[in-house]
């Protein structure tokens, strides 16, 4: 009987085997050759294309002719440097391959390989008999100039922001990193969209363990479309259910760099304007690359007041609840009465008044940030006044709810990160409600609840707390406070290179 059931076992597992193999080699593309006849050739290419309008053929000799894709190539080196040379040289893929000046030519024999290859912006020289193609590519993508970063401005320090173009993203990274242990690593995600994107990082400083993981996350992924840098961090953290981004994503070609120096991954994706950083802490969402500009006494003093402010922004709109719901008795005496006058004529218990103000901020900020700017700081500053105004006569909330809810939502935009600081915006609504349910208690456990799920968080392995959780208590108050430059440890805290760590231990900072 058990003969029996080992024997069904294994053919169940066989059986499992032979699905995968059969599933896997549908899912490999089919090898289809070159046709060495001219006509023939340019009827399969266009059949794969589906004849698009965009399809160019020009006929260099009898023998050879040459097809793009209208405004994939750069039309000046394809007139000035592929067409002059294609006439003097002899009519074989090989010399042909030798013959023409530019930095990637290559001879493919495979129909889908050079596809792909037109569709990203390469010419394809075919002979008539051969059935081989020479891949000349010369793509031309259009992108707008280098300008300054529009979501994370800073006063003193650089003003160039990435753009869209993978190419000249990179340059930019090796325009302040001239270290040939700079890495770059390229890979193509999407069936459809075959985006490029470039994994960077300097051996020697970021943690191989790290490395391997990012790479793998990337290869194992199955997707249809990549369009922009922050689905594919989504894609690749730790836990996509938290609210709490695991991955930086900057537009700083500067702060880029910085997070390599300090061993950091980074990830750029072709077409997105938005560079990926990991793994990335908590604490060190709230750090400024402006921060090791300035004179570290300022800089302290600036990252002190934006936790300060961090803390406004989630907890003081709920204690406000909490107090007027349950806990009268934490209110001073002299500040008692003005808030029973305030309050005498708002018709709503506090928690339904604080959600209103709360929903009518986010509102008037999502309206400011989506339309023109000119037209959304109107919309701000004259809408949060007139509301304001009106709501206040019109006896629906009480004048210290309106200075308490601006307050907390100012605070909110002192985060140096627009994904974090949409998150401390979004947390203080189930906070306000457990402070409105069970006062003090409610707003207790809501702490609780966010410190359990903090500490359980990962980013790509390592703790998302660091330097706190695990203890480092070294790195505790260079993570609150900026200190000197000659004191500042190179690499981040959950990011360190073990080896360098070893040989830089004894070595004292001299200036």
């Amino acid at each position: 009987m058990f003969n029996k059931k080992k024997q069904d076992k294994e053919k169940n597992e066989n059986k499992d085997q032979e699905n995968k193999e059969q599933q896997q080699n549908e899912e490999k593309p089919k090898h289809e050759p070159i046709s060495p006849d001219k006509n023939q050739f340019l009827l399969d290419v266009k059949q794969k294309l589906h004849s698009p309008s965009d399809f160019i053929v020009r006929f260099v000799s009898d023998n050879m002719t040459l097809v793009y894709v209208d405004n994939l190539v750069d039309n000046k080196m394809l007139n000035e440097i592929i067409l002059t040379q294609l006439h003097e040289v002899e009519e074989i893929p090989e010399a042909i391959h030798l013959k023409l000046s530019i930095p990637e030519v290559d001879v493919v024999n495979e129909l889908n390989k050079f596809i792909g290859d037109m569709l990203q912006g390469a010419a394809i020289v075919h002979v008539n008999g051969y059935d081989q193609v020479v891949v000349a590519k010369i793509s031309a993508y259009q992108s707008r100039g280098l300008s300054a970063p529009e979501n994370e401005s800073q006063v003193i320090g650089s003003q160039v922001g990435f753009n869209e173009n993978l190419s000249t993203n990179i340059s930019l990274i090796r325009r302040y990193i001239t270290n040939p242990n700079l890495c770059n690593e390229k890979f193509v995600l999407g069936k459809q969209t075959k985006t490029s994107l470039s994994v960077l990082y300097i051996h020697g400083i970021a943690i191989e363990e790290y490395i391997n993981t990012v790479k793998q996350r990337i290869t194992d992924l199955e997707i249809e479309d990549l369009i922009d840098s922050s689905v594919l961090a989504e894609l690749i953290d730790d836990n996509s259910r938290s609210i709490f981004p695991q991955m930086l994503l900057t537009e700083r070609p500067d702060r880029f760099c910085d997070g390599l120096l300090s061993g950091k991954i980074g990830i750029i994706v072709n077409g997105s304007s938005m560079g990926i950083l990991c793994p990335y802490s908590f604490i060190e969402f709230f750090q400024s690359r402006e921060d090791q500009n300035l004179r570290w006494p300022i800089a302290s003093f600036i990252r002190l007041l934006r936790f300060f402010a961090i803390l406004i922004s989630i907890f003081l709109t709920p204690i406000y609840v909490a107090s007027l719901t349950f806990h009268y008795e934490v209110i001073p005496q002299p500040l008692l009465v003005p808030l029973s006058e305030s309050r005498a004529i708002v018709p709503f218990p506090p928690i339904i008044e604080a959600l209103i103000l709360e929903l009518i901020i986010e509102l008037l900020r999502e309206a400011g940030a989506k339309l023109p700017t000119k037209v959304g700081q109107t919309i701000g500053i004259v809408g949060g006044i007139v509301i304001g105004t009106a709501a206040v006569e019109a006896g629906i909330t009480s004048n210290i709810l309106i200075i308490i809810v601006a307050l907390g939502a100012l605070s909110s935009f002192t985060t140096p990160n627009y994904m974090m600081g949409n998150v401390i915006r979004i947390i203080r609504f189930p906070i306000i409600l457990l402070a409105g349910f069970w006062g003090y208690y409610g707003v207790m456990i809501a702490v609780c609840i966010l410190f359990i799920h903090l500490l359980r968080l990962t980013t790509l392995g390592a703790p998302y707390m660091a330097p706190f959780y695990p203890p480092r208590f070294k790195q505790w108050p260079n993570s609150i406070i900026r200190f000197p430059i000659t004191f500042i440890q190179r690499q981040a805290v959950n990011s360190r290179n073990k080896k360098n760590d070893s040989e830089q231990s004894g070595k004292k900072v001299s200036k």
